[in-house]
């Protein structure tokens, strides 16, 4: 009889996983950790790299490393905007991961590239980020 409640609450509770809105507004911003430098987060990963090419080519080669990942939506934003966010969501229960890639400056003007990639649900991503993150950067080095 007791089973009953229990898998309800379970059964809602990945209901609200794989359905709960990504508000553009809480999700589409750079990090918030000072630097230049490669880091990785409790639950996520920043990878930067300051540009001394064209940072628009940069952002469009994210960009198609994105979109042709599996699972993987355009939450909003653009190349033109200078900041796109991405929602990957993982292949059995559907959690959401949200990466955003943006074009930033130093406080000396310098224009570097960030991929900011962060779980929304639980505190370990189990590197899944640092892992995707690598990829969709493979394409740039």
């Amino acid at each position: 009889m007791v089973i009953w409640p229990v898998l309800t609450v379970v059964v809602l509770a990945l209901a609200y996983v794989r359905l709960a809105p990504s508000d553009p507004s809480v999700w589409n911003r750079a990090s918030s950790v000072p630097g230049t430098e490669t880091r990785q987060l409790d639950g996520g990963y920043v990878w930067r790299k300051v540009m001394d090419s064209d940072a628009t080519a940069v952002l469009e080669k994210l960009k198609a490393a994105a979109e042709a990942t599996p699972r993987t939506v355009l939450l909003t934003g653009s190349v033109e905007a200078g900041q796109m966010t991405y929602v990957t969501r993982s292949k059995v229960i559907g959690f959401p991961d949200y990466t955003t890639i943006s074009l930033r400056q130093t406080p000396e003007g310098q224009p570097f590239v960030e991929v900011y990639a962060r779980l929304r649900f639980g505190k370990s991503d189990l590197g899944v980020n640092a892992k995707r993150v690598k990829s969709w950067v493979g394409t740039i080095e």
